[in-house]
């Protein structure tokens, strides 16, 4: 990725989190936290990588995100010094539970070898 592409990314991180704290009344959204964003090169398209606080309400905040994109893209509008906002979607992070688990392996493994 250029450094173009990353800078455009890194604000939208920023801002999108901005949004959803602040704009966007749907109290499904209120605990996501932005933690990436991956932009195309011709800055159409962006998939943006969430995780919330409860995760027995997966499936209900991303509909309310994804339905709430058209709204985040608009107030993006106003915030972003880009010509074309690109088209949001959202997408629930895993890399952070998939960290999670490793590390309750390495526990596990840890207890089993000094036990």
């Amino acid at each position: 990725m250029s450094i173009k592409i990353d800078r455009i990314a890194s604000n939208l991180v920023k801002e999108i989190s901005y949004i959803l704290m602040t704009e966007v009344k749907d109290p499904d959204v209120k605990f996501v936290t932005v933690t990436d964003c991956k932009v195309t090169n011709d800055l159409s398209y962006a998939k943006v990588y969430v995780t919330m606080l409860n995760h027995e309400f997966k499936k209900e905040t991303m509909d309310a995100l994804n339905n709430a994109a058209g709204f985040i893209r608009h107030e993006l509008k106003e915030r972003v010094d880009i010509r074309n906002i690109p088209e949001l979607e959202f997408v629930f992070d895993e890399s952070i539970e998939y960290g999670q688990n490793i590390e309750k392996i390495i526990d596990k493994i840890h207890e089993e070898e000094n036990n």
